[in-house]
């Protein structure tokens, strides 16, 4: 019996695996680090290992400069969230979504493709932004390394690769147009604080900037809400899951 049993539950796990793998949206099946789970577990763990064994190798060394990278990186990142605020918006607008209940053009026409793909290119910037742990551990930020901030960064990967999986654009389309608005002023504050002390003055707004990401989930946990009272083509499974992740952030940034 045990031995039925154990065969029994594998094969219930093999199942689940393979329904993970096939109920996806099929246009972004192919796409990089979209078809299986697998590729960005792989890079999760590599991040926690990062995180384990980063600041062990630098306890005996000097914090390493990275002035210049930081420069490039933060401003880089800049663009690529202006660029990906201006195609959630574009799409979103030209193809006249409904901010009270959109749900997902699964088909192949321009503008739906074109919200799938800046949906990917979120995804994949939440990859990117991996590396501002990195760049903590390197500079000997230790102090920088909270839960808060390993929990977000961690689980934005995860959300995002089931949301380009199964719903590429639909009411996804807002939590990545008010993000990418948010990190546009993040990064930007970060580049010129990186440019060095001249630059201290024009940085008053540092203290906005909690309160903008406070008001972006604030934002988003009503959306949500909304969308789950309400009778949309969305699925519930997604917006619980959003609502559950904004309720956890908002819990944890709340002084």
């Amino acid at each position: 019996m045990t031995g039925k049993h154990a065969v029994t539950m594998w094969q219930r796990i093999q199942l689940f695996y393979q329904s993970v793998l096939e109920n996806g949206d099929k246009r972004t099946d192919e796409w990089l680090l979209v078809s299986s789970p697998m590729p960005i577990s792989c890079v999760f763990l590599c991040y926690l290992i990062i995180i384990w064994v980063g600041p062990m190798l630098m306890v005996n060394r000097q914090p390493v400069n990275l002035r210049p990278v930081l420069i490039v990186y933060n401003f880089a990142m800049v663009c690529l969230s202006a660029y990906m605020f201006y195609e959630f918006t574009a799409s979103s607008w030209l193809a006249g979504y409904s901010l009270l209940c959109q749900p997902v053009d699964y088909s192949e026409s321009p503008m739906a493709m074109r919200m799938a793909r800046v949906c990917w290119w979120f995804y994949f910037s939440k990859v990117i932004e991996l590396s501002d742990t990195i760049f903590f551990i390197l500079r000997k930020k230790n102090s920088q390394l909270t839960f808060l901030h390993v929990y977000h960064h961690a689980t934005m990967i995860f959300n995002w690769w089931a949301g380009v999986k199964y719903v590429a654009g639909g009411q996804s389309f807002l939590i990545g147009l008010i993000n990418s608005f948010v990190h546009v002023v993040m990064y930007l504050y970060y580049g010129l604080a990186a440019v060095g002390p001249s630059m201290t003055k024009y940085l008053w707004w540092k203290r906005c900037l909690t309160s903008l990401q406070l008001l972006q989930f604030f934002i988003v946990a009503i959306h949500t809400t909304y969308n789950l009272l309400a009778d949309c083509d969305f699925p519930d499974s997604m917006n619980s899951i959003v609502l559950a992740y904004c309720l956890s952030l908002i819990v944890l940034f709340v002084p």
